[in-house]
């Protein structure tokens, strides 16, 4: 099942947000493996330097939120991290309608 982040409609939108949170870019990593992905296009979808992809890779590995696929060497969001991104997309809705 694919899941996206509607708040993050072009890629320009993306490119002038100059702070993000940590949970903000875990949604990111997360959507740009959603279906599978290579580091260099999860690292770009996210604007990540390789370094801070790593730790996030490392980190979302070790709680089970994507896994890696060794023929194809991808990355895959797993079950649990589909949940984890609908949550934030609907805390994100939430907040969004609130905030208006």
């Amino acid at each position: 099942m694919m899941v996206t982040h509607k708040y993050l409609a072009t890629d320009y939108e993306l490119i002038r947000m100059k702070y993000r949170s940590r949970t903000d870019i875990v949604g990111l990593i997360l959507e740009g493996a959603n279906g599978g992905a290579s580091k260099t296009k999860i690292m770009y979808k996210a604007f990540l330097s390789y370094a801070q992809l790593r730790e996030y890779l490392a980190m979302l590995l070790e709680n089970g939120l994507i896994e890696y696929e060794e023929g194809r060497q991808t990355y895959r969001t797993t079950e649990k991290g589909i949940r984890l991104l609908q949550i934030y997309n609907h805390m994100s809705d939430e907040l969004v309608i609130s905030n208006k």
